[in-house]
């Protein structure tokens, strides 16, 4: 099987951890969320995580996606990301991530 792609628009936000850590995300939609999680739940790593691979303008980068409680799933934006991309907090952004289903 090829890999599976999902398209989305979302705004960048900031989670700041105990301390001056700090972590950019995007939120995916809840209904390509569920799907996600009924076709690769198998694939499923530590806190629920998921590998995939993705893009954003011309950057493109393996990473994983990550459930929230209100069952989206989340991506961090690295900080080489966000500086190639010239993207910050607040920002709508177009992205995909693929997933291997093998």
């Amino acid at each position: 099987m090829s890999l599976v792609q999902f398209d989305f628009k979302s705004k960048i936000w900031l989670y700041q951890f105990e301390g001056a850590t700090t972590w950019h995300f995007v939120t995916m939609a809840k209904k390509e969320s569920l799907v996600i999680k009924d076709l690769f739940s198998e694939k499923r790593k530590g806190w629920g995580s998921i590998k995939v691979t993705a893009t954003i303008g011309n950057t493109t980068w393996n990473t994983s996606i990550f459930p929230g409680d209100d069952s989206c799933y989340a991506l961090p934006i690295k900080a080489a990301v966000r500086k190639s991309e010239k993207i910050q907090v607040g920002d709508l952004i177009k992205y995909t991530i693929e997933i291997d289903p093998d």
